[in-house]
């Protein structure tokens, strides 16, 4: 089955930088986009930034540009999202995220979510 495992989320003081994982199996890796979503206190769920299957296209939520950045290594099944220059307002918990073509239409699948925190 289609899973999504998410890690390196923590404490960080603004101005640090994390390095988020998420490790994908059970379906094609190398066959699809990738992305990263994250869900702040009391607000919708919202996209991050998405990587095409070859890894030739990226792009990103204007409030992470410059500072966010999407990776993925189609040998490793993994997508990665390196931030730096962390603010407050990235406080969330981050989502790895994939959209499948099942028998009965496409469907989203996510990871369980790793907290990030960014306080002084």
């Amino acid at each position: 089955q289609v899973q999504l495992v998410e890690s390196g989320g923590g404490l960080v003081q603004p101005g640090e930088s994390l390095r988020l994982s998420c490790a994908a199996s059970g379906f094609p890796f190398r066959n699809y986009a990738m992305s990263w979503y994250r869900q702040r206190p009391g607000q919708e769920r919202e996209s991050v930034a998405v990587i095409a299957s070859s890894g030739g296209y990226t792009n990103y939520a204007g409030s992470v540009k410059g500072r966010f950045t999407i990776s993925r290594d189609n040998t490793k099944n993994s997508v990665y999202l390196q931030m730096n220059s962390l603010k407050s307002e990235d406080a969330a918990v981050y989502y790895c995220y994939v959209r499948l073509p099942t028998d009965l239409g496409p469907r989203d699948f996510w990871g369980q979510g790793t907290q990030v925190a960014v306080s002084s």
